[in-house]
């Protein structure tokens, strides 16, 4: 029982030799290896890097909420028209019904969007043509995901009153006011003047811009001084009870079918939008690129694998000498099996901790690039060590059958 152990660190001694001696043969084989595995557990690192991104970037939208939107007056069910009467815009006065009749615990935000294009202006100095000015109410940073850095977000009492007040993005801050501080300045968008009241914090490059690339005003006076026919709102509701998320939506809905005077035999006119439906549908199609990204992976570790068998076979028939002069002393087929798997899971495991190490690298160098922390992916990892050990067993078979059946007489003539 005490010889197996010594044979098999006798063998993996011998393979060490042999990869050492045959460096520059070793070395190809590692670069080949290791460009499969890196390629692997990197576009997968980077895949998951991007899935934090988006998960984190739309959980800065609002989690747990959801939306009441417009659906359009072109609205049809089983190819006939069934309804024109509610046209594809919410109104304030719906907006406002609904939420005076709404009594499920919750946080109601009503929400229009101005513009997407506006150019904010303070002292001479001005932003760039892609401010995004929307009229809130004061639940925005709930419901919105937003928070607030300086100053205080828009009151009841602001909104009641429709005052000329504003809470703006850091990007608007970096802007307009490089070195003195925002709150109680005056900015001007769209001809009107609106005093600073507070500054969103900082959330990155997240879709659309953010609240760095926000103004929010009351939503009366966008009302009142963006006024335009069929001006439409949105409205939105954050659950204070995360685990009654589906029974608020459902009330929500039979409310607002009240407030649009729907009929039983009517269907819906306007859409629910849950915040993790769209996230959903984009990790969905992320997970086509894993599957893609995986066998375009395991089509560079075959290609590996065969360049690993090639060499493999290559080294047996250079070392035939040796293998005969082994068989002679005393070696056993298996022994001699035995040292060329082993020679080949060397090979194949030095290749594959070097591509796992820069495929690591090259994955969170793409993370830090689209701000996500740093990820070490555990099942990259043991997937990528799996890979190269069957990939290892698989290419070293054949060599190792081969040399292990190699007649010792005829091995000690062969030149």
């Amino acid at each position: 029982m005490r010889l197996i152990p010594s044979l098999v660190r006798e063998n993996f001694k011998v393979s060490l030799t042999a990869v050492s001696t045959n460096r520059l043969r070793s070395i190809l084989t590692i670069l080949i290896i290791t460009f499969g595995i890196m390629a692997l557990v990197g576009i997968l690192t980077a895949i998951d890097a991007l899935k934090m991104s988006i998960t984190e970037n739309f959980s800065l939208m609002g989690a747990n909420t959801f939306s009441i939107q417009s659906r359009g007056n072109n609205y049809q069910v089983m190819g006939k028209r069934v309804r024109k009467r509610n046209f594809e815009h919410i109104s304030f006065q719906q907006a406002m019904d609904f939420r005076e009749r709404y009594t499920f615990p919750a946080a109601v935000t009503i929400r229009t969007g101005i513009t997407g294009i506006a150019t904010v202006k303070c002292n001479g100095e001005q932003t760039n043509p892609n401010i995004r000015v929307s009229g809130v109410n004061e639940n925005m940073t709930i419901t919105g995901g937003a928070e607030i850095d300086k100053g205080r977000m828009i009151s009841a009492q602001d909104v009641d009153d429709g005052s000329f007040v504003a809470v703006i993005g850091q990007d608007i801050v970096n802007a307009l006011f490089k070195k003195t501080d925002p709150i109680g300045q005056r900015v001007s968008v769209g001809g009107s003047r609106y005093r600073v009241i507070g500054t969103f914090k900082y959330k990155g490059s997240s879709m659309g811009g953010g609240p760095d690339r926000t103004m929010a005003i009351p939503v009366t006076n966008a009302r009142s001084v963006f006024s335009h026919p069929n001006q439409n709102f949105v409205i939105e509701v954050n659950p204070l009870q995360p685990e009654s998320f589906d029974l608020a939506i459902g009330e929500a809905e039979a409310l607002f079918r009240q407030v649009r005077r729907l009929s039983p035999n009517n269907e819906n006119d306007f859409n629910i939008e849950r915040s993790d439906t769209l996230i959903n549908m984009m990790l969905d199609m992320i997970s086509y690129a894993t599957i893609a990204a995986i066998i375009i992976g395991l089509i560079t570790i075959l290609g590996a694998a065969v360049g690993l068998m090639n060499i493999m076979l290559v080294s047996v028939s250079e070392r035939t000498r040796e293998i005969g002069t082994r068989k002679a002393i005393g070696a056993k087929a298996s022994t001699i099996k035995q040292q060329f798997l082993f020679e080949s899971i060397v090979i194949g495991q030095i290749g594959g901790l070097l591509g796992i190490v820069l495929g690591i690298i090259i994955g969170n160098v793409i993370s830090l690039l689209i701000g996500t922390s740093f990820i070490i992916p555990w099942a990259w990892i043991l997937l990528g060590v799996a890979l190269c050990f069957l990939v290892s067993i698989a290419s070293g078979y054949i060599p190792a059958v081969r040399a292990a059946q190699l007649d010792p007489i005829e091995a000690l003539r062969y030149e």
